[in-house]
């Protein structure tokens, strides 16, 4: 293995020490890292990706935070197929391993042996197109959200597969993957869906028609979403990672993207073992 991502949670000084002890250790074994500039600039022994993206040497990526941290390190992969290794280091997090800082080598000897095994989440490629004309295009491993920015409901003029289905009057719209479930999602009332599942959920945020409910579509349909004509001061973020302000009239295409991220299974905890954890679900001794 010639070379190893890592990105940390800025914010957190542990997460800033360990890479940089994870650089070093990795020096020790001839493999090379790199980060971003902010992660560089704090750490000597990690260089600087070039153009914003991780290069086709880096072969796993190390994420030291919690999901956002695992939200970032997949838009530095720019879809590449390359398996990272989450550290919880941060608060709430799903995607990150339930493994322990002083078990961070042991994993990292697995991965550098190629003894690891993967799950496969699927992502969503995103496309804005404004008077005719394509002024954007995007990935997302959680969700792509549509909302008002200025605290008034919207119409998001909506359809599947270039079929009308309705008009949400809301506050806005989360489209997730399985993975984005226990996201954004989630707090607005949103199905949790094992993340291997090949789907994608439609969230209304607060809609003002109460039937609006949320809804499961397989992964083979498209989503479109046309912001009204009357709208102002709406936007589209996705992951928390990237906003692009929107106008009336643009239009928001949402499918399964070709590209994954692999996350690297550690442990024996299962998804359900984490759900019950992080949401604090009773336990069979309860």
């Amino acid at each position: 293995m010639k070379a190893i991502g890592i990105t940390a949670k800025i914010a957190n000084p542990e997460a800033i020490e360990l890479s940089s002890k994870i650089a070093a250790w990795l020096k020790n074994k001839g493999i090379a890292t790199y980060g971003d500039r902010e992660l560089a600039s704090r750490v000597d022994l990690i260089d600087e990706v070039a153009d914003g993206v991780f290069s086709g040497d880096v072969e796993a990526v190390v994420c030291l935070g919690g999901d956002g941290t695992m939200l970032y390190a997949a838009r530095l992969l720019d879809g590449r197929p390359v398996p990272m290794l989450g550290v919880n280091m941060g608060g709430l997090g799903f995607m990150t391993a339930p493994i322990k800082v002083a078990d961070i080598y042991g994993s990292l000897e697995d991965v550098i042996a190629e003894k690891v095994d993967t799950q496969e989440r699927m992502m969503l490629d995103v496309k804005v197109t404004r008077d005719g004309k394509v002024i954007a295009r995007e990935r997302a491993l959680n969700d792509a959200i549509i909302k008002t920015t200025v605290g008034r409901l919207i119409r998001l003029k909506t359809s599947i597969n270039k079929e009308y289905v309705t008009t949400y009057r809301a506050d806005g719209l989360i489209i997730a993957t399985p993975t984005g479930s226990t996201a954004y999602s989630l707090s607005a009332s949103g199905p949790i869906l094992y993340p291997t599942i090949h789907s994608v959920i439609l969230v209304p945020i607060c809609a003002f028609n109460l039937a609006k409910r949320p809804v499961v579509l397989p992964d083979t349909m498209d989503v479109s979403v046309t912001i009204g004509p009357e709208h102002s001061g709406v936007g589209l973020t996705l992951d928390g990672q990237f906003d692009l302000p929107l106008k009336p009239g643009d239009v928001i295409d949402v499918k399964r993207s070709k590209s994954c991220v692999y996350l690297i299974k550690c442990g024996n905890r299962s998804y359900f073992d984490i759900l019950r954890e992080r949401l604090q679900w009773e336990g069979q001794d309860d």
